[in-house]
């Protein structure tokens, strides 16, 4: 990680583990603050690692931290909702028991004895990495891990429009560095370029984006959806 003194960070999910951006708080005016760094690690806790020691001050990462023991969680729906045309990003957290699943079938039978409903394939591809946040996060520690969506993020920092289109595309990739580049970062397309092994340009501009929620949190700037505390004491909320 980086060095102590001011730094924040925004945590995505990759393929190799975890693509981590990292940028300085003060950063001020497009394009002439500091450039961002990132880095892939094996293990979100890493990032706890660095925030117990001091070297980040926040990290927002796009996954669930606390989940209900049956039904959704309100912030989730909220997402959704402002996201209109992109809200496909958002996927519904699955409950609690889902978490103890080895399988896709165990996971949509757990789902439905405790709501009804069965996970998509998509959802249970990343019940690994809810279950290694899950394990990893605790009511105090979420003070500085939290959650956040990098659409809902863009959303906030376009103005309150959800981007246009699909990160995937040339057009969307364009569109996120462009909206990116008015946050102070110096050098975004270029560090999405030079992405590190196991990682998307989508990723890091994923990760870009959380960074700047990151620094909003800090600043006590960020809107929160959601909030109601799970069986663990885990706020359930979306930061922007």
């Amino acid at each position: 990680m980086s060095p102590a003194g001011g730094m924040v960070a925004g945590v995505d999910g990759c393929r190799a583990g975890w693509v981590v951006v990292e940028v300085a708080t003060g950063a001020r005016g497009a394009g002439d603050g500091p450039s961002a760094t990132a880095r892939v690690v094996d293990h979100i806790g890493e990032v706890a690692a660095a925030i117990e020691a001091g070297q980040l001050l926040a990290a927002a990462v796009d996954i669930p931290i606390g989940l209900t023991v049956a039904g959704p969680r309100a912030c989730d729906r909220e997402a959704r909702r402002l996201l209109g045309p992109r809200r496909s990003s958002v996927f519904p957290a699955p409950v609690r028991a889902v978490l103890g699943a080895t399988s896709y079938a165990e996971a949509c039978a757990l789902s439905r004895e405790v709501c009804g409903k069965s996970v998509s394939m998509q959802l249970y591809n990343i019940v690994a990495k809810i279950r290694e946040v899950d394990r990893v996060v605790s009511p105090r520690l979420q003070q500085r891990l939290f959650e956040a969506c990098p659409e809902l993020s863009l959303r906030v920092l376009a103005g309150n429009t959800p981007m246009r289109h699909h990160k995937r595309t040339a057009e969307g990739r364009a569109e996120r560095i462009a909206a990116l580049g008015t946050t102070g970062l110096a050098d975004v397309e270029a560090l999405v370029e030079a992405r590190p092994t196991g990682a998307r340009r989508d990723d890091l501009l994923d990760a870009l984006a959380l960074a700047w929620t990151a620094r909003r949190h800090v600043a006590g700037a960020c809107v929160h959806l959601g909030g109601e505390a799970d069986e663990r004491g885990l706020r359930m909320e979306i930061a922007a």
